[in-house]
């Protein structure tokens, strides 16, 4: 069976506290990036060991080497800039404040002028048995309010842009398909914003269609992954936002759901299903016959434990608008799509990954 599998995870995983403290240190000026490579090799390791544990066959490197689940990624872009905030100094409690919000902006040409996650991917490939995962942010991420932040001094022709974004996304997928991945995950949180009312109007305010933009993502999700090997699975993660425990939009897929599953060339996606404010499973119904949906009906910022028994009810639900077949299972989302984590503790993260297993297993006959 191809991934994904029919127990999977979005990727990232919580930060061990030697590991937050060195990304701290890092940005402050303490370590340089050789001193932090060495904290983040060991706990890549600890997080494979976890992963395999937990009985998971895609294994990611908990997006460890990275700040945030997008920034870093793209700072490595000729052409973008963004900037993370550096950390104020501690609360009187002795608490530490979260990080200044992060920038991101185009200051030229886009361009990929070196591999950026390529010798990362080869640390985790020869670090597991299993089946290395890749996340990378969506291309779309530098499309977010291009309208008023794309310099026309830079770009005065849209589709150059789009063009320049696709491109140098090309370069970095035949980088890691040539390092031997085949698992790639397109972390998206465009199309999921286009679900929520309000930031739709918000859109409409600053000059934009909604539904017209969701077009230009599938778009430039297709130009990117236009010469990706034949053998190569992507995958598509829809997010709502994910800051320690905190999320961003609401509203159900219905307002995307047709051309994010029928036009947009991936293989499966990752859906939020963990909660009202995800909506319901009606848009599933669009979904292609050959393309899968991992449900996520665990959540990753609360730490409850969810129970087998409600879980597969809502896989029943699920199953009233896709075929079982087409259905796999997950969390909803990563455990730290920012260095710092949600608020969950490491136990139960363990935990929630062997309860995906263990469903998986019951509902499908395999976790694989």
């Amino acid at each position: 069976m191809t991934a994904p599998f029919r127990a999977d995870h979005v990727g990232s995983l919580l930060r061990p506290t030697e590991l937050i403290e060195a990304h701290e240190r890092h940005i402050d000026g303490k370590i340089d990036r050789a001193a932090l490579s060495v904290v983040e090799d060991k706990y890549v390791r600890h997080a494979v060991a976890l992963q395999e544990a937990a009985g998971l066959h895609a294994v990611t490197d908990g997006e460890f080497r990275r700040m945030s689940f997008h920034f870093d990624f793209l700072d490595q872009l000729d052409g973008v800039s963004a900037v993370i905030g550096r950390a104020p100094e501690p609360t009187a409690s002795g608490e530490p404040k979260a990080f200044t919000p992060p920038t991101l902006s185009i200051t030229g040409k886009v361009r990929h002028v070196r591999p950026i996650e390529v010798d990362g991917f080869r640390f985790l490939k020869a670090a597991t048995s299993r089946t290395p995962k890749q996340t990378i942010p969506s291309p779309t991420m530098l499309l977010r309010g291009e309208r008023g932040a794309l310099d026309s001094k830079i770009y005065a022709d849209r589709d150059a842009f789009y063009d320049d974004v696709a491109k140098a996304y090309r370069a970095e997928i035949k980088a890691l398909a040539d390092a031997g991945c085949r698992y790639l995950q397109l972390d998206d949180t465009n199309f999921a914003y286009l679900c929520d009312g309000a930031m739709r109007e918000a859109a409409r305010q600053r000059g934009e269609d909604p539904d017209e933009r969701q077009h230009h993502f599938a778009e430039v999700i297709n130009a990117a992954l236009a010469e990706k090997p034949a053998d190569m699975v992507v995958c598509m993660h829809v997010c709502r936002g994910n800051m320690q425990s905190r999320w961003a939009a609401s509203g159900g897929y219905e307002p995307v759901a047709e051309v994010m599953f029928k036009k947009v060339n991936v293989d499966g996606y990752f859906l939020e299903f963990d909660s009202e404010r995800a909506g319901g499973f009606e848009p599933l119904r669009h979904l292609p016959e050959h393309k899968r949906v991992v449900l996520g009906l665990i959540s990753s910022k609360l730490d409850r434990m969810e129970t087998a028994a409600e879980i597969t009810r809502r896989i029943d639900d699920a199953v009233r608008f896709a075929p079982l077949d087409n259905l796999c299972l997950s969390p909803q989302c990563g455990f730290a799509s920012s260095f710092r984590g949600n608020d969950v503790s490491e136990d139960v993260e363990r935990r929630k990954f062997a309860s995906v297993v263990e469903i998986a297993t019951a509902v499908w006959g395999a976790a694989q």
